[in-house]
């Protein structure tokens, strides 16, 4: 039996294919203004019994490949107990949204927040920052950590954070100063989510903004504890997608 778990987000569609209870195979593509010939492009060259998919395209997934759905709070943490058994809490900052999630006993979700009504606070702010510094974005996190401490960025609307951030160019101040004080009010925001669903470690921190070391290490510093990523941290929906099915099927 292999299952084969689908997230499709709003940046990138995360393939995993999980036989034996283990991933055996991943790939992703962009989602693109077309989710649909992204999702195809992925299936096409994979060989599965089950399909089950999670993210925000999960319906789109159900109605044209009769796939079964899971929730992204179920999925991610599935996704991150099963690479870390020992993890109690997870993080995850997407391109359009951020979960934060504290898990109880055998991993079950006892307590979440999401913040998916804005850009604030997620991927897609960085992104849109990156672009306003011309820096590509998986050099951003580089970029700002080169910065010192001492700036901030009090405005969590990406509009405002902008005028904010154009104004202290203005100042003179060191683009990669106000870099970081980008990526702290991000942090800020997530550590917040935390603490109101009862944060604990292990802190698993996934999702793609856990590629960036600036936010890693930000993440670290504002709670005070040590944190886990992935290997492949915005591969931890679709696992836990592909594991939901596989689980099922092995009751």
């Amino acid at each position: 039996m292999v299952v084969a778990g689908l997230d499709i987000g709003s940046r990138s569609i995360e393939l995993v294919l999980v036989e034996g209870g283990e991933a055996v195979f991943f790939a992703r593509e962009s989602t693109g203004f077309d989710p649909l010939p992204q999702c195809r492009k992925l299936l096409s060259g994979a060989r599965y019994d089950r399909l089950v998919a999670t993210g925000y395209g999960r319906g789109l997934a159900a109605e044209r490949f009769g796939a079964e759905t899971v929730s992204e709070i179920s999925a991610h943490a599935l996704g991150a107990r099963h690479l870390f058994p020992d993890c109690r809490s997870v993080l995850d900052i997407g391109g359009q949204d951020t979960k934060a999630l504290a898990l109880g006993e055998h991993g079950r979700v006892a307590r979440f927040e999401m913040n998916d009504r804005c850009a604030a606070g997620t991927g897609k702010f960085l992104e849109f920052m990156a672009a306003c510094f011309s820096v590509p974005l998986e050099e951003f996190g580089a970029f700002a950590l080169g910065g010192r401490p001492g700036v901030s960025i009090n405005s969590m609307c990406t509009v405002f954070a902008e005028s904010e951030a154009t104004s202290l160019m203005a100042q003179g101040v060191e683009p990669r100063d106000i870099a970081l004080a980008l990526h702290d009010s991000v942090v800020r925001r997530s550590a917040g989510m935390l603490r109101r669903v009862g944060v604990a470690a292990p802190l698993v921190f996934a999702g793609g903004a856990a590629k960036n070391p600036c936010m890693a290490r930000l993440v670290e510093a504002a709670l005070g504890m040590e944190i886990w990523v992935p290997e492949e941290p915005d591969m931890s929906g679709a696992l836990g997608a592909a594991l939901h099915g596989w689980r099922r099927f092995h009751r």
